[in-house]
C-alpha cells in the first residue's frame, strides 16, 4: 500500500465535504491550496474561502498563490513532496503543478464526463432537463475536464429540485468517489478510461446574459431554467409596468400547464398568484426579489405593488 502525502485544491463550501472525508479517512494532507482571501461586504473586510475556514480550524498547512506559475511557490509546493494532488472546485493549474506529483493530479468534477465540462455542470444538467447526473473523478491534463476517467457514480435529478439541492446532494457524493479514488490509488489498482473526444453538451460560465428569462420558450424549459438557476445566481427578467422597469429575480416557481390567449410574458395577477403567460401555460411565482428590495414571496410582494393592466415581463 502506497503511503501518500496529499496536497488538496479548493476553495468553496462543495471542496470542504471532501477534505473533511479525507482527513476523517486519517489521510496525510501536506497542504492546502486555496484561492487568497478577498475584500467582500460594505467593510471591506477581507473574506477567507470555505476551504481555508476549514482548514484553518484544522491546523493544516495553507497556502495562497496568486500566481500559481510563480517561482518562489513551486519551489514551496516542490518542498512539500507531496506525491498526489487532488482538486476539487478550484481553477486551472499550469502544467507545472498539476504535472509534478509522481502519482498525478486528479480532479472531482459535478458531471458524468464528457458531459457538461466547464464552470457551471450542476445549473446547465437541470436547466436542460436532465433526469440523471452525477459525479466524476479524473487526472488532468492539458485541457480543461478531459482527462482519464478514473471513476464515476451517478445519481438522479428529481423534477423539482434546484441546483443548490442538487449541489448538495454531488457534494455529498462526490467525497465519497473521491476517498475511494484515494484508496485506489494507495491501493495500486486504479484503471482509467480515456474521455470521447466529441463535443458534448457543455457548462460554459454563468452570466448576467445567459440567466434572464425568455418567455417565448416553452413552459418545461422555463421551468427547468427558473431551477437550474436556483437559489444562485438566479434568473431574472424585467417588470414592464407603465412607464416603469423593474429588475426582478426569481428563486422558485411552479408551472400550470392551461390554454390560454395571453402573449408571453404577459403578467396576470391576484391577491394570492403572480403568474406570467407562457406558450401552453403560465409560470407561478413562488419567490422573488425586487431590485434594492429583501428577497420575498410572491404574496407579499402583491400586496405592495400594484400592476397595470398591461404589465409585462421582458
Amino acid at each position: 500500500m502506497k503511503d501518500l502525502r496529499i496536497i488538496f485544491m479548493g476553495t468553496p463550501d462543495f471542496a470542504v465535504a471532501s477534505l473533511k472525508t479525507l482527513l476523517e479517512n486519517n489521510y496525510n494532507i501536506v497542504g492546502v491550496i486555496t484561492a487568497p482571501d478577498k475584500p467582500a461586504g460594505r467593510g471591506r473586510k477581507l473574506n477567507q474561502s470555505a476551504v481555508k475556514k476549514f482548514a484553518v480550524q484544522h491546523d493544516l498547512n495553507i497556502l495562497q498563490p496568486s500566481n500559481l506559475k510563480d517561482s518562489d511557490f513551486l519551489k514551496t509546493l516542490k518542498n512539500l513532496h507531496a506525491n498526489l494532488q487532488i482538486v476539487v472546485a478550484f481553477r486551472m493549474l499550469p502544467k507545472e503543478v498539476w504535472s509534478m506529483p509522481e502519482y498525478g493530479t486528479f480532479n472531482l468534477h459535478a458531471s458524468l464526463l464528457p458531459e457538461y465540462r466547464g464552470a457551471a455542470p450542476i445549473n446547465w444538467a437541470i436547466i436542460n432537463g436532465e433526469t440523471k447526473t452525477g459525479v466524476t473523478t479524473f487526472f488532468l491534463d492539458e485541457k480543461i475536464d478531459t482527462g482519464k476517467i478514473i471513476l464515476q457514480k451517478e445519481i438522479k435529478i428529481s423534477p423539482t429540485e434546484n441546483a443548490g439541492q442538487l449541489h448538495d446532494k454531488l457534494m455529498e457524493v462526490g467525497s465519497s468517489l473521491v476517498l475511494k479514488t484515494s484508496q485506489q490509488i494507495a491501493n495500486n489498482i486504479i484503471s482509467t478510461v480515456a474521455q470521447d473526444k466529441k463535443e458534448l453538451k457543455s457548462a460554459p460560465k454563468l452570466n448576467k446574459d445567459n440567466c434572464r428569462i425568455n418567455w417565448n420558450d416553452s413552459l418545461n424549459n422555463i421551468y427547468d431554467f427558473i431551477r437550474g438557476l436556483s437559489p444562485y445566481p438566479a434568473s431574472w427578467s424585467i417588470i414592464n409596468n407603465n412607464d416603469e422597469e423593474i429588475d426582478i429575480k426569481i428563486y422558485q416557481a411552479e408551472k400550470v400547464e392551461e390554454n390560454h390567449n395571453f402573449k408571453p410574458g404577459k403578467i396576470i395577477t391576484s391577491k394570492k398568484d403572480l403568474k406570467i403567460a407562457v406558450n401552453k401555460g403560465f409560470i407561478k411565482i413562488i419567490i422573488l426579489k425586487v431590485s434594492g428590495k429583501r428577497k420575498m414571496d410572491a404574496i407579499s410582494f402583491l400586496n405592495g405593488f400594484t400592476f397595470s393592466e398591461k404589465a409585462y415581463m421582458s
